[in-house]
C-alpha cells in the first residue's frame, strides 16, 4: 500500500561545507496547529521525521526543534533548510533558508514519490487542498491545477478536534476506531462547521450513539471537501490522502466509501503529515536551487520572540467587576409533611441542568451537569442525585421542560409543561429582578437576547445558525491554548496588558484570526483577553445589532461565570451588567415556574413520573419516515414499562408533539392549490417515440411562475414537455457535488433538477436565460430578475460538462418587452434550431400568454376570497416569498 523513499539525489553542497562533513538538509511545514519537521542526509534519504503540536506557541516551538537539530547534528551540517506553511514566510526571514509555498510543496513530494498520483487531497488542521496532477510520463508528473478552502475551518482538522473534545473523545486514539463501528452513519452537515455542530447537538439530543455521531463527522468533512473544493470536477484515481487529518481511519473510511475508491484508489502515504516539509525540500534538491540565504541561527528567532511584536489592533485592558455571584441553596424547613416543590429542566447543548425550587422561586436543589452527547443521562444522573439528597423529604408538584432538548426531556420525565428558552429565561429573569429591560444570555451553543418593557418580553433574538458569541468557541480556544475555561481564563484575560483585537466575525474567521496572532507571538493573556472582547463583540453584531440596549441589563447562562465576558460586556457597552442567583440556570428556573403557574391555574396533578425514571432502563432505534421527501431519521426510545415509545429527529415534529395531531383539521392547503392550479391537470408520461422531449427543471420562476406559459408553448409546437421530480435529498445531494459557486439554495439545486433530466436522457432541457419578466403598464420598472437567477443557466452548463451543452436549450429573453421583441427572440432560438415558422412560435407564444394571465387571474382571485373569509375571532398568518421559496414543498 505504501510506497517507500527511494529516490537519490545528488545535492549541490555549500561552499563552506565539503562532502566528508556528512551535511544534513532540513524541511519544516510550520502550520496553525503543527510543525513537522523532516531531516534528510546528503542523498535526500530522510533520516529524522518529527511531528509536534504547537500549542499556539509556533515560534517558541521551532526555537526547541532547531536548539535540538543544532545540539544533535550540529549547525555547521546544516545544508539547505526549506521551509513551507502558514508561518513558513516569516520563519524563513528569522532563520534563512527558503520559503516554499505550501501548493508547491505538497505538489513536489507527490510528483517525485508518488508520479502514478492524479489528485491530492490534503488537509491539515485550519486548511485544506485539492491538487490535480497531470503526468509527464510513467516517472513524473506535475501540477496542473488545485483549489483551497476559503476562510474555514469546514473540511479541516481542526473541526474534528474540536467536535471530538466536544463529546469527550480522544481524535489521537479513539476518533477513528470509534467511527468504524457506525454501519449506517447519520447525515450531518458539513457545509460549515457551525451547521455540523448544530446538527450534532440535535443527534446528541434524540440519543444517538457516539460512535455513529463521531462517523456522522468523518462523512460530513469529507462530504464538505469533495463538493466545496471539487466544485463538480472529476477527482481522478489514483488519488493520495495526506496531511495531519490522514492519520484518522474513519476519515480514511469516508473518503474511500464516498469516492467509491479502494485502497489503490486512495492512497495514504507513509510520511501523510510530513509531504508538505518533503516537498519543500524536494523543490529545492529537484530544481537545484542557489542559497539565497543560508541557516542563520536562532537568534533573530529569539528576539523575535522575545522582543516587541507587530501586534495589530488591541483593546483597553479589562476591569474586574464588582457584580455579586450567588447560587445559594435555600434550606428545607424541620416538618413533618414532604416540602412542596416545583421541578425544571434545561436540557442544551454543553450542559443539562436540574433544579427544584419552592413557592417563592428559592433554589431548594440544583444540578448543573455536562450533557457530554448523552441527554437521558444527564437527567437520569442529575435527578438521581437530587433524589439521594432531599428526594424523600420532598415531593413534585408539577414539571417543566425547556432547552432544546426539551421535547425529548420532557416526555421522557413526564413533565406537565414544555416551553420554548425564551419564555424560561425571561420568567425567572422577571421574577428575580423586575427593573430588568434587557436580558443577555449566552450558552454554550447558542445565544439570546431578550427585551423586557414593564415586565413583558417585547422583542428578542438568538443566534442563527452560527457558534460566534457563544461558549462552545471560548471553551474550544481555550482548549486550544491549554487554558482551563473554568479556572485560569478569566483571570488571565483579566490580567492582559493589551487584549489583542481578534474582530467580531464568525467563529472560524476569528480562529483565523487568533492564529495569526500566534504567529506573530503575541502573549498568551492577550489572546486570552482578546477572545473576551470578541464574543462580547460577536453577540452584539450578530445577535443584538440594532437592537435596543437597556439600561438595568442581566447576564444570565452559563458563559456568566467567566468574569472576563462580564468585564467586556461593561467595556464595550459602556453599562453596569447585573448577575441574578443562580444565572447558569435560570432556564430551568423559569421552567418550574411556568409549570407551577401551568398546573396550578388549571387544578391539575402533575405527570412527573417520579425520581425512580433515572433507574428505569430504555432502548433507542431508528427508522425512515417517508411522508414526505425530506424521509427523516427517526429515533425511537422505548422506555421499560412504558407502552408507547418517544420519537425524536422529523424535521417537522410529526412524531413528537402529541398536541399538533389533529390541529389544522378543515383549513385548505392553499400551497397545494396553487400547485394544482400551476399544473392544471398535468401529468408527467412516458415519452412518445414521435415527440422530441423537453424537460422543464421544477424550480425557480421557469416552474413555480411561469409553467403554464411554457407547458402551452412548447406543447402546441409538438413538443412533450417533462417535469423533473420535487426537491428532495436526492436533488440536494446531487446539486451540492455539482455547483461550482456558493449562490442561494434554490439556484443550487436547479443543479440537482438539471441532471436528474441528464440521467433520464430526456432530449433537451429548458434553462433559459431570462433577463427581466412582464410589467404592468403603469409600472415603469425593469423588473430584472436577479443576478443568480439569470446566470443559473450559464452556471449549469459549467458544471455538466461540454459532452452535455448541447442539450441544454438557453435563450436569452427580455419579457419586460413582452411582443414583437419576446417573439423575435423565440424565433431567432427555436426557429432555427428545430425549423419551426414565425408563425407558429407566434401563435404558440400569444396562446401561452393567455394560459399564463388565466393562471394568474385564477390565483389572485383565489387569494381575494382567502382573505375575504378570514376568520374575526382567530389570528392569521400570512406567509410572503418568491414562488420558488414557497410554493416548493
Amino acid at each position: 500500500m505504501y510506497r517507500m523513499i527511494d529516490l537519490i539525489y545528488f545535492t549541490k553542497i555549500p561552499d563552506r561545507m565539503s562532502e566528508n562533513n556528512n551535511p544534513i538538509h532540513i524541511g519544516l511545514d510550520i502550520g496553525s496547529i503543527s510543525i513537522n519537521t523532516i531531516v534528510m542526509d546528503g542523498n535526500a534519504s530522510i533520516i529524522e521525521n518529527r511531528y509536534n503540536f504547537c500549542h499556539g506557541r509556533p515560534f517558541e516551538l521551532l526555537r526547541t526543534i532547531l536548539s535540538d537539530l543544532e545540539n544533535k547534528y550540529s549547525a555547521e551540517r546544516f545544508g539547505f533548510i526549506s521551509i513551507t506553511g502558514t508561518g513558513g514566510k516569516l520563519a524563513s526571514e528569522l532563520i534563512g533558508g527558503e520559503y516554499i509555498n505550501e501548493i508547491v510543496a505538497q505538489s513536489s513530494s507527490v510528483a517525485k514519490l508518488y508520479p502514478e498520483v492524479k489528485t491530492i487531497i490534503e488537509m491539515g488542521g485550519e486548511d485544506s487542498k485539492l491538487i490535480f496532477m497531470e503526468s509527464i510520463d510513467k516517472n513524473s508528473s506535475r501540477l496542473s491545477d488545485f483549489e483551497l478552502n476559503a476562510l474555514c475551518a469546514a473540511g479541516t482538522g481542526s473541526f474534528l478536534d474540536q467536535q471530538a473534545k466536544r463529546i469527550g473523545v480522544s481524535i489521537e486514539n479513539e476518533f477513528g476506531e470509534l467511527s468504524l463501528l457506525s454501519e449506517d452513519p447519520p447525515r450531518i452537515a458539513g457545509r460549515c462547521s457551525v451547521f455540523a455542530k448544530s446538527d450534532m447537538i440535535h443527534l446528541q439530543q434524540i440519543a444517538t450513539p457516539v460512535h455513529d455521531i463521531v462517523a456522522g463527522l468523518c462523512f460530513a468533512v469529507a462530504r464538505n471537501f469533495i463538493s466545496t473544493l471539487g466544485r463538480g470536477k472529476t477527482l481522478e484515481f489514483p488519488a493520495i490522502f495526506q496531511g495531519g487529518v490522514a492519520a484518522n481511519i474513519g476519515m480514511v473510511r469516508a473518503f474511500r466509501e464516498l469516492l467509491k475508491a479502494d485502497e489503490k484508489d486512495l492512497i495514504i502515504p507513509e510520511y501523510h503529515a510530513s509531504m508538505g516539509a518533503i516537498g519543500a525540500l524536494y523543490d529545492i534538491l529537484e530544481n537545484r536551487k542557489e542559497i539565497k540565504e543560508s541557516y542563520k541561527g536562532i537568534e533573530e528567532l529569539n528576539q523575535h520572540i522575545e522582543g516587541e511584536k507587530s501586534r495589530g489592533k488591541t483593546f483597553k485592558p479589562l476591569h474586574r467587576p464588582d457584580s455579586d455571584y450567588r447560587k445559594d441553596i435555600h434550606p428545607i424547613p424541620d416538618a413533618k409533611e414532604k416540602y412542596e416543590v416545583y421541578l425544571g429542566l434545561d436540557v442544551g447543548s454543553l450542559s443539562t441542568n436540574v433544579v427544584l425550587i419552592d413557592d417563592k422561586n428559592r433554589v431548594i436543589a440544583r444540578r448543573y451537569l455536562p450533557t457530554a452527547s448523552k441527554p437521558l443521562e444527564a437527567i437520569r444522573k442529575g435527578m438521581q442525585e437530587i433524589s439521594d439528597e432531599i428526594g424523600a423529604r420532598v415531593v413534585v408538584k408539577a414539571a417543566g421542560s425547556t432547552g432544546s432538548g426539551r421535547y425529548l426531556t420532557g416526555d421522557f420525565i413526564g413533565a406537565d409543561l414544555i416551553r420554548n428558552e425564551i419564555t424560561a429565561q425571561a420568567t425567572a429573569a422577571i421574577a428575580c429582578d423586575p427593573e430588568v429591560d434587557t436580558i443577555f444570555e449566552i450558552g454554550g451553543q447558542d445565544s439570546k437576547y431578550i427585551s423586557i418593557d414593564n415586565g413583558v418580553v417585547v422583542d428578542f433574538e438568538m443566534n442563527k445558525v452560527c457558534a460566534a458569541g457563544t461558549g462552545s468557541f471560548l471553551e474550544e480556544q481555550a482548549e486550544k491554548l491549554e487554558i482551563n475555561i473554568i479556572e485560569e481564563f478569566g483571570e488571565m484575560a483579566l490580567g492582559a496588558k493589551n487584549p489583542a483585537g481578534l474582530g467580531d466575525r464568525c467563529t472560524v474567521f476569528m480562529e483565523s484570526d487568533l492564529n495569526s496572532f500566534q504567529q506573530k507571538g503575541v502573549e498568551k493573556e492577550n489572546l486570552v483577553g482578546g477572545l473576551a472582547y470578541s464574543i462580547v463583540h460577536n453577540y452584539i453584531q450578530k445577535v443584538v445589532r440594532k437592537k435596543r440596549i437597556g439600561d438595568h441589563i442581566l447576564f444570565q447562562g452559563g458563559v456568566t461565570n467567566n468574569r472576563a465576558v462580564v468585564a467586556a460586556f461593561e467595556q464595550v457597552t459602556g453599562k453596569k451588567i447585573h448577575i441574578p442567583p443562580h444565572f447558569d440556570v435560570t432556564g430551568a428556573i423559569g421552567a418550574a415556574m411556568l409549570a407551577r403557574e401551568y398546573v396550578n391555574e388549571n387544578k391539575l396533578t402533575t405527570r412527573f413520573k417520579g425520581f425512580d425514571i433515572s433507574k428505569i432502563p430504555y432502548k433507542v432505534d431508528t427508522f425512515t419516515c417517508k411522508a414526505c421527501a425530506n424521509q427523516c431519521e427517526i429515533r425511537r426510545v422505548r422506555i421499560e414499562g412504558e407502552k408507547k415509545p418517544l420519537y425524536f429527529g422529523g424535521r417537522c415534529e410529526k412524531y413528537e408533539v402529541e398536541e399538533r395531531k389533529g390541529k389544522g383539521e378543515g383549513i385548505p392547503n392553499l400551497f397545494e392549490e396553487r400547485i394544482e392550479m400551476l399544473l392544471n391537470g398535468y401529468e408527467v408520461k412516458p415519452p412518445e417515440k414521435d415527440k422530441i422531449t423537453i424537460g422543464i427543471p421544477r424550480g425557480l420562476m421557469v416552474f413555480y411562475q411561469q409553467f403554464p406559459f411554457w407547458r402551452t408553448f412548447f406543447e402546441e409546437l409538438g413538443f412533450q414537455v417533462i417535469v423533473s421530480e420535487e426537491t428532495n435529498t436526492q436533488t440536494i445531494k446531487k446539486s451540492k457535488k455539482l455547483i461550482v459557486a456558493e449562490t442561494c439554495f434554490p439556484v443550487e439545486v436547479m443543479h440537482g433538477h438539471v441532471y436528474e433530466f441528464l440521467e433520464k436522457d430526456v432530449d433537451f432541457i429548458f434553462t433559459p436565460f431570462m433577463i427581466n419578466a412582464q410589467g404592468e403598464e403603469d409600472n415603469p420598472t425593469n423588473n430584472c430578475n436577479c443576478p443568480w437567477v439569470q446566470a443559473f443557466p450559464y452556471m449549469v452548463k459549467s458544471a455538466m460538462g461540454k459532452e452535455n451543452e448541447e442539450k441544454l436549450l438557453i435563450p436569452t429573453l427580455t419579457f419586460r418587452y413582452f411582443g414583437k421583441v419576446t417573439g423575435q427572440q423565440l424565433y431567432d432560438y427555436f426557429g432555427k434550431k428545430f425549423n419551426l415558422t414565425k408563425k407558429n412560435i407566434t401563435a404558440a407564444m400569444l396562446l401561452a400568454d393567455d394560459k399564463q394571465i388565466a393562471f394568474e387571474d385564477k390565483v389572485i382571485a383565489r387569494g381575494r376570497e382567502v382573505m375575504a373569509n378570514l376568520p374575526e375571532d382567530k389570528e392569521c398568518l400570512g406567509i410572503i416569498g418568491r414562488p420558488y421559496n414557497t410554493g416548493d414543498p
